[in-house]
């Protein structure tokens, strides 16, 4: 396995976007209303993170079969370090009350597309 760094610059060598940012993947280890309970923290904490611009995407994942919600979240940050994308993560209510644990891993975006379409009179967004 090649060492990151040296994937990162051969990406970038054959023209891919290369993207570094972080992922987080956040599962619930206590019980539901110990979950509840951080969840309004955790969410004003996501928002501080929206408006700072280090949260990129946030949200829930389904179970294996896409078919009932688990509980389980991905949250994907823009930090500089893999440390400074931890003490983000440590940070999380939901992860500082133990409400939850979390696995980081570095992402590195290469190819893909998105659409934004800005409804200039209507100040309306969506993004596919």
């Amino acid at each position: 396995m090649p060492k990151w760094e040296d994937y990162k610059a051969e990406a970038k060598g054959r023209g891919a976007l290369a993207l570094e940012l972080f992922v987080i993947v956040t599962t619930p280890i206590a019980a539901q209303d110990v979950v509840r309970a951080a969840l309004p923290a955790h969410l004003a904490y996501q928002r501080e993170l929206e408006l700072s611009g280090q949260l990129v995407l946030a949200g829930p994942v389904s179970d294996d079969a896409g078919d009932n919600m688990q509980g389980a979240g991905m949250i994907i940050y823009r930090a500089a370090s893999m440390e400074a994308a931890r003490e983000l993560a440590e940070a999380d209510p939901m992860h500082s009350a133990q409400a939850r644990s979390y696995t980081l891993r570095k992402w590195l975006i290469n190819e893909g597309s998105l659409n934004v379409s800005i409804g200039l009179s209507t100040g309306r967004a969506s993004l596919t």
